[in-house]
């Protein structure tokens, strides 16, 4: 059964850090580009980093480009998003998922995602 469970979400202050952790299973989790997405209330869901299958490629929506940084352990089938020098435009519900580098298109399955809140 393919499933995708995120962590690390928090209340945090504005410039301050987390570490987003997403585990896989029941896929060749290899095989994928795993991305990070994610969904402010009421807006519509945006890509916000994707990387390769290798971890060699990896893509950043502009608003986090120099204070994001994706990483992934094809060992232990986890994908992470280190978030730095957060912002409030950054709080929103964060859902990893496979993806297309190039593009940061989602494929359509989703897991429960994990809440981060940045405080001004």
């Amino acid at each position: 059964q393919l499933q995708l469970v995120e962590s690390g979400g928090a209340l945090v202050q504005a410039g301050g850090s987390l570490r987003l952790s997403c585990v896989a299973s029941g896929f060749t989790f290899h095989y994928y580009g795993i991305g990070w997405f994610r969904q402010a209330p009421g807006k519509e869901r945006e890509g916000v980093s994707c990387i390769s299958r290798s971890g060699g490629s990896t893509n950043y929506a502009d608003s986090v480009k120099g204070r994001f940084i994706i990483s992934r352990d094809n060992a232990k089938k986890t994908v992470y998003l280190q978030m730095n020098s957060l912002k409030p435009e950054d709080t929103g519900d964060y859902f990893c998922a496979a993806c297309v580098v190039d593009t940061m298109y989602a494929y359509d399955y989703w897991g429960q995602g994990t809440q981060v809140t940045v405080s001004s």
